[in-house]
């Protein structure tokens, strides 16, 4: 009698809680990747048709989405790849870790040496032609060391297509640089991300705030041969899709989840 006494309580509180103060249950952490497959993930890669993962570009082994190169041949040719999620959101706390490995693909562009990193707010991969190139996104890049004792931090902002507001005004840059330390390629980095719609965005590497900025918007350049429909220069980023990038250097994924937040 006692524990049906108990839960009778608990239940009216409940209901009084909901009724008066408007609470809400605390929100659960969700798991993005299942850690067997790609379920609930669709690869858009630049020269190919939405869903062909040329080359098993992005794979699962091991408990760990991995992105490869290995059945790549000739010129890298910018075959720029992105495994969304297929879930857009909103407001949430977002977690990652992830790893550099080898080999670079050494036809890529230089400037993806050691580079990677996870786009939000993108716009739905079944929007982009064939032949775009970049996803209109806000980026959380990830970099690595490539030589030693030079700074390379991570968790920087990049902005295909996109604008922020950085220290008060529009930032003309593509990337702006976060405050993080520099992590050697074989390290697992744990990189958190608190998106508050198309306002306050806050980037976390190993768990110190590295960067912040507002007021994602449509914008900038970068992005090209996109549908022109779609990018509404000055158009607040209140939502969009996740996606893990490829671009020439491999990595490893071993952990991606999500926490909604209340609006």
């Amino acid at each position: 009698m006692k524990n049906h006494h108990k839960q009778f309580l608990a239940l009216v509180f409940l209901i009084l809680c909901t009724l008066f103060f408007n609470c809400k249950p605390k929100s659960e952490w969700i798991q993005l990747f299942n850690g067997e497959n790609l379920e609930h993930w669709t690869v858009k890669i630049h020269h190919y048709e939405v869903g062909d993962n040329f080359g098993d570009t992005f794979r699962v082994e091991d408990g760990i989405i991995k992105i490869r190169y290995d059945n790549y041949k000739g010129d890298f040719n910018e075959r720029y790849g992105h495994l969304y999620y297929d879930t857009p959101y909103k407001n949430y706390h977002l977690v990652i870790e992830y790893r550099f490995a080898n080999p670079w693909y050494d036809t890529a562009p230089g400037y993806t040496v050691m580079n990677s990193g996870v786009m939000f707010h993108s716009q739905d991969p079944r929007t982009m032609p064939k032949e775009q190139d970049w996803p209109i996104s806000v980026e959380m890049q990830f970099l690595a060391e490539v030589k030693e004792g030079e700074s390379r931090p991570t968790g920087n902002m990049c902005s295909p297509g996109t604008d922020v507001v950085f220290e008060g005004k529009i930032d003309p840059r593509h990337c702006i640089s976060s405050t993080s330390d520099t992590y050697p390629p074989d390290e697992w980095v744990k990189a958190e991300l608190i998106v508050r719609g198309d306002s306050l965005i806050t980037h976390i590497i190993n768990g110190k705030k590295v960067l912040e900025y507002s007021k994602p918007q449509i914008g900038g350049g970068v992005a090209n041969r996109y549908d022109e429909s779609v990018k509404i220069d000055g158009k607040p980023l209140k939502e969009g899709f996740i996606a893990l990038q490829s671009e020439g250097q491999p990595i490893d994924f071993r952990k991606v989840e999500l926490k909604l937040l209340e609006d």
